[in-house]
């Protein structure tokens, strides 16, 4: 059943009404019939309007609210509604006063209305359990690790009280590696088990897991497929790395990578299809970037309902160099929301041996809205 719209007016504003009253008696309805007929009235009193129906609604152009109806294949569910007023205005805040234009992104679609983003921003800790040196989330102790997330999740807080943390676990899932490995493709995929262990650390805080793949000399599409049976389940999202998509066949390390518009996109459609499929909350798509041609034709990088993407600024350095580096690589072209990571060893290393705070970063444009750290 496709999404309707609700409109102002004296009769609709009743219809609308009565919709709300009839979803309310929905929640107690356990028989499918009797549910499916009572939205189907809903359509019908809402298709009383005599005013023209859009074909479709992208943020920033409307202030109304959309009824997601997605879920209506299980009429025994509660129906859930986006505030797309709310959607437009945290928008606009994380545009932090840009005057180009190209913030907030225009003509992006609504997202179902489970969505995380912008609703709350997302603190994640990265790394790898089997490595103290590719991050945070491997370095130290479960228990430990947790405790200095927690206090992070705190700082963020407290610098921007209008925007709930939601935090998150990003665990390199595919590692790229200097070893070619028995089929030459230069990176390890972690088993199953230690997968498992990232799953079980990140129910302790509620958080959500990232699961990061870094294909080497293999392909984003051998990869992905393989992550199936975890990326269906709700609380886990998807990041790709290019700087180590070896795409010339060179050995990972001695260059940076690239990934095209087409791979991102192959990306998001494969976790739209499961999202449609499984009746998932949008899932979300982070992709890290530090240089121009890390991302190539982003203008051709398409946006789903079912998908929020995330342009991560993943360069270490000192502050200066990183504002520079998010400035043209991700403020310049414009996707959808934006990242930035932050490192806490690789950022002190030059002067002024510095790690950016929550309260610098607050005054980037666009305020990023998903914080990594390594």
């Amino acid at each position: 059943m496709k999404p309707f719209w609700i409109f102002s007016g004296g009769m609709l504003r009743f219809s609308v009404y009565l919709c709300h009253s009839l979803m309310n008696i929905m929640i107690f309805v356990k028989n499918k019939l009797v549910a499916a007929i009572l939205i189907v009235s809903c359509n019908l009193l809402i298709g009383c309007s005599n005013e023209p129906k859009p074909k479709h609604r992208t943020a920033v152009d409307s202030t109304k609210l959309r009824l997601d109806t997605t879920k209506v294949q299980h009429p025994e569910q509660v129906i859930q509604l986006l505030d797309t007023l709310k959607y437009n205005q945290k928008l606009i805040h994380l545009a932090n006063g840009d005057t180009t234009g190209r913030w907030p992104v225009k003509k992006q679609p609504y997202p179902l209305a489970s969505a995380i983003l912008p609703f709350k921003r997302i603190v994640a800790y990265y790394g790898n359990l089997y490595s103290k040196k590719m991050g945070i989330l491997g370095e130290l102790p479960p228990n430990e690790m947790l405790a200095k997330l927690d206090g992070e999740v705190h700082k963020w807080e407290k610098v921007d009280p209008e925007t709930p943390v939601q935090p998150a676990l990003h665990y390199i899932a595919v590692v790229a590696q200097g070893d070619p490995g028995k089929d030459g493709k230069y990176r390890y995929r972690m088993p199953n088990q230690q997968i498992d262990s990232v799953l079980s650390i990140a129910k302790k805080r509620d958080a959500i897991v990232f699961l990061d793949v870094q294909v080497a000399l293999s392909d984003i599409r051998a990869e992905l497929p393989l992550l199936e049976k975890y990326l269906k389940l709700p609380q886990v999202h998807l990041g790709i790395d290019p700087e180590f998509s070896m795409k010339t066949g060179v050995r990972p390390g001695t260059k940076i990578g690239t990934y095209d518009a087409t791979d991102i996109n192959y990306c998001s459609e494969y976790l739209a299809k499961l999202v449609r499929e499984n009746n998932l909350p949008p899932k979300i798509f982070v992709v890290h970037r530090f240089t121009k041609n890390m991302v190539t034709n982003s203008k051709l990088i398409k946006l789903h309902p079912e998908v929020q993407l995330v342009m991560n600024m993943d360069g270490w350095g000192e502050p200066e160099l990183k504002r520079g580096s998010y400035r043209y690589f991700v403020y310049m072209e414009p996707v959808q929301f934006t990242g930035f990571k932050l490192f806490y060893k690789n950022d002190l290393k030059k002067a002024p041996h510095h790690m950016m705070t929550p309260e610098e970063l607050m005054k980037l444009k666009p305020i990023p809205i998903y914080i990594q750290y390594q």
